[in-house]
């Protein structure tokens, strides 16, 4: 199997799964793992065949998706995991899918929130204030684990990119 399949039906997938699963256990998003879907990007581009120019946009996007988040998490809006998180998914679809990728994950953040509002205005289950991860999901205190939107709008949007393109041979 090609590298460029590994890293984009196995590392890819996997990494936003335990993102999304790590925000809502610990409200934390590993440096490790944005920094494996770089490398795994990287891997992915050069074995893909994606040419320098592609390379540099997708790289463009990358940056540019880190410099307008470090100024969302600057203003707190945001956590560093989540910004992190965006800014190498959105290495990985550059601008041509970078639209719908924010506005996936847009809607999929409300929805998220809604929910999270609603159980939050209920109380705890019991049995479920034995676990930490529950206790802090269920505070009003605590934010909203808005890497599970950002996960699940990377599995959405990845099909559609060109990277995807690349990778299969489409």
């Amino acid at each position: 199997m090609p590298l460029s399949l590994i890293a984009i039906m196995v590392v890819f997938p996997a990494a936003m799964a335990y993102a999304a699963v790590s925000d809502i256990a610990t409200m934390t998003i590993s440096n490790r793992l944005c920094l494996l879907l770089v490398a795994a990007f990287a891997l992915c581009a050069f074995s893909a065949g994606l040419g320098w120019n592609q390379i540099a946009w997708h790289l463009a996007a990358g940056f540019a998706m880190l410099a307008i988040c470090f100024g969302l998490f600057a203003a707190g809006w945001i956590g560093g995991g989540d910004a992190k998180l965006a800014a190498a998914t959105a290495l990985w679809f550059g601008f041509e899918q970078l639209l719908p990728y924010l506005m996936v994950a847009a809607l999929a953040g409300g929805v998220l929130t809604l929910v999270l509002l609603k159980l939050r205005s209920a109380p705890l289950p019991a049995p479920a204030e034995r676990w930490d991860w529950a206790r802090r999901l269920h505070s009003v205190e605590k934010g909203v684990p808005y890497g599970v939107a950002l996960a699940f709008a990377a599995l959405v949007i990845l099909p559609k990119t060109a990277i995807w393109r690349a990778a299969i041979g489409v």
